[in-house]
């Protein structure tokens, strides 16, 4: 199962443009370390946590990179039969609603407060497990900033401290350094290797780090790892992991949230400016490995 898991990681570190190969080399493990460490609880609680505002976009909106991956998340492990809420900020709220009808996911708590309200909810809750992805984080000077190098802390609330709050543990999914959970990484190395390091790093902590080229391939791949660890949950979290699904979250997230690319900064179906013919070669890829790891035909 290790060496299954660790070859959908290998499809999700694929440098889109970022030079983040050494960040990749430093995070390897990561998704089996984070896959395994929740596959092993019975029946753990799980809360998601997302959403990064543009400001500079067409128009100022949350970027579809996290809202999308973390519908399917939500979708996929409620079929599989566990209980998740999902964090985020005001001005991603939209945004994170629509994913989730996308999705077909009604009745899920999305708590959008105080710290302090919060993390109450959430240890009353049971909350045992957050995942983090595609969540700008907190930088050195305190600030969260895109991969620009601009502060937008006018447009992002800081959500860190709900992360690192516990008694929850912690699982963090980003693509290029400013991302929460990126405070796992050793000290210095994205300032050495990505454009703006040492100004974006996120210093925030996670328990465990997954690293993609793209954000969403990082919810394909802890999807795809669940299901090859607990073949109890495989059903439910497949069909999530599917094509159709997908496209039909992104469509409704850009309509109705609205959404942006945050690289072309336009209202329009892709992410991270890749169309989704390549992100679904990707899905196809990390779903085609469970099957063959499974013995399951692939279907989609």
């Amino acid at each position: 199962m290790r060496a299954l898991v660790d070859r959908i990681e290998a499809l999700i570190h694929d440098d889109v443009g970022r030079n983040v190969g050494a960040l990749f080399a430093a995070a390897q493990g990561g998704l089996f370390a984070a896959a395994s460490a929740i596959a092993a609880m019975e029946q753990p609680r799980l809360g998601i946590l997302t959403g990064f505002f543009v400001p500079a976009g067409t128009p100022p909106a949350a970027e579809t990179d996290g809202p999308a991956g973390m519908a399917l998340l939500v979708q996929g492990l409620v079929q599989a039969g566990l209980a998740c809420r999902v964090l985020t900020d005001a001005p991603c709220r939209g945004a994170c609603a629509a994913a989730l009808a996308g999705a077909g996911v009604r009745d899920i708590p999305l708590d959008v407060g105080t710290v302090e309200s919060v993390v109450s909810a959430w240890r009353a809750a049971g909350i045992e497990w957050v995942v983090s992805i595609e969540r700008c984080g907190q930088s050195a000077d305190g600030t969260p900033r895109n991969m620009r190098g601009e502060d937008i802390g006018a447009h992002a609330a800081l959500l860190d401290p709900i992360f690192i709050a516990g008694p929850w543990r912690t699982v963090a999914i980003g693509d290029g350094g400013n991302e929460i959970g990126m405070g796992a990484l050793p000290a210095g190395l994205i300032a050495a290797h990505v454009k703006h390091g040492a100004t974006i790093a996120c210093v925030t902590p996670a328990d465990h780090l997954v690293m993609a080229g793209v954000s969403h391939w990082g919810a394909y791949a802890l999807l795809a790892a669940l299901a090859v660890l607990r073949p109890d949950w495989r059903s439910g979290l497949l069909r999530a992991l599917d094509p159709v699904t997908d496209q039909a979250v992104l469509e409704a997230l850009v309509t109705h949230g609205p959404a942006v690319d945050g690289v072309t900064l336009r209202r329009e179906a892709t992410i991270d400016g890749v169309g989704m013919a390549l992100h679904h070669r990707k899905l196809t890829a990390i779903r085609a490995i469970v099957d063959a790891g499974s013995g399951m035909r692939m279907t989609v």
